[in-house]
């Protein structure tokens, strides 16, 4: 069955990295703030070619990424003109709220601090009855062997309650969530504990960082932010915006742990990264960087984004031919879907 893909409207919690701010983007005096901007947009990405002028006047431009030899891994690329700069940008995601879109099939968000507890993920018990929250929590309660979760883990497990999500259910997820918050913030991904409760074992930062080596030029390109987080590696110096969601993935319930870093460079450019460093299922790991350019369209503050989208799943391990083009095609729609619905909500809908 070809996967419908994580939708990937990954936001940096909400506490981090935005896109559109102010008003529509038409006009046609446009001068490059940063004379390099695109030229470096072209060293590292598929977007050799870029007219700034038409890009300012469209919408998202999605393309398919580098194919990569593992047949686990996928990933996407976008670029776009936004209006506003980007600390502004910034500002204006900070407010940004998904849950507000059904089509976006977030069901649950919150932030979360370092220092997690249970009482963090409360939200859980209000989780909407509907069939993919059903699947979630029968996937739970048989202990199946497509959620991951460690050994040790699924030792805690056990049933009782009733409603969408009994109590036994919300008070497993509660404790796993809370002990992966904890560990990602103390000791990043390479301190999560790995999938192993069914099947071979299975590490998120073995993915992130096999997604990353076959994508030199990106790596490259985020190396100094990446170092300084806890994206494949130990903590890192850099502080994380942790959050968790309950979304849709293929119609699956899935319960998911993020992490979100931004930080400004020469000349008002901005690098950010967000990484789902845990899924309960669907995808092992989703990881999507941002780098910003500050120009100038018709006299107005204004950004070029380069958006880079990448996700490890063991469905897409048993997709060939036209099977794959059409995940990658449905990870582009949705993409832009997220990117046009923040834009709308922002003031920068064209």
């Amino acid at each position: 069955m070809k996967p419908k893909m994580l939708s990937l409207q990954r936001r940096f919690s909400t506490r981090a990295f935005g896109f559109f701010l102010l008003v529509s983007l038409f006009g046609t005096g446009l001068t490059i703030a940063r004379a390099d901007a695109v030229s470096e947009l072209a060293s590292f990405s598929i977007f050799d070619k870029v007219d700034l002028a038409q890009l300012a006047k469209s919408d998202v431009k999605p393309a398919h990424g580098p194919p990569m030899k593992n047949p686990r891994f996928l990933a996407v690329q976008s670029c776009y003109v936004a209006p506003g700069s980007p600390a502004q940008q910034i500002d204006s995601l900070r407010r940004w709220d998904p849950t507000r879109h059904r089509e976006l099939k977030v069901f649950l968000h919150s932030d979360l601090p370092s220092n997690s507890t249970p009482a963090n993920f409360e939200k859980l018990k209000s989780a909407p009855d509907n069939a993919s929250v059903r699947s979630f929590v029968t996937a739970t309660q048989k202990l199946s062997s497509d959620l991951q979760v460690s050994k040790d883990e699924a030792k805690k497990f056990s049933a009782g309650g009733g409603g969408a999500i009994p109590a036994s259910v919300a008070a497993f997820w509660s404790d796993v969530l809370t002990a992966r918050t904890k560990s990602f913030a103390s000791g990043g991904m390479s301190a999560q504990a790995p999938y192993d409760h069914a099947g071979p074992s299975i590490r998120a930062s073995d993915e992130v960082n096999g997604l990353l080596r076959e994508q030199e030029k990106i790596r490259r390109q985020f190396s100094g932010l990446l170092g300084a987080t806890g994206i494949g590696r130990g903590a890192g110096s850099l502080r994380p915006e942790l959050y968790w969601e309950l979304l849709d993935v293929d119609d699956q319930g899935v319960v998911t742990l993020g992490a979100s870093y931004s930080r400004g460079g020469a000349g008002g450019t901005y690098q950010a990264a967000d990484v789902l460093y845990y899924a309960s299922g669907g995808y092992y790991v989703a990881l999507t960087l941002y780098q910003l350019w500050p120009v100038t369209v018709d006299g107005r503050p204004s950004t070029l984004v380069w958006r880079g989208d990448m996700i490890s799943a063991a469905s897409l391990g048993t997709l060939h031919g036209v099977e794959r083009l059409g995940s990658e095609s449905v990870m582009m729609k949705n993409i832009t879907k997220a990117v046009t619905l923040f834009r709308r909500d922002s003031g920068g809908g064209r």
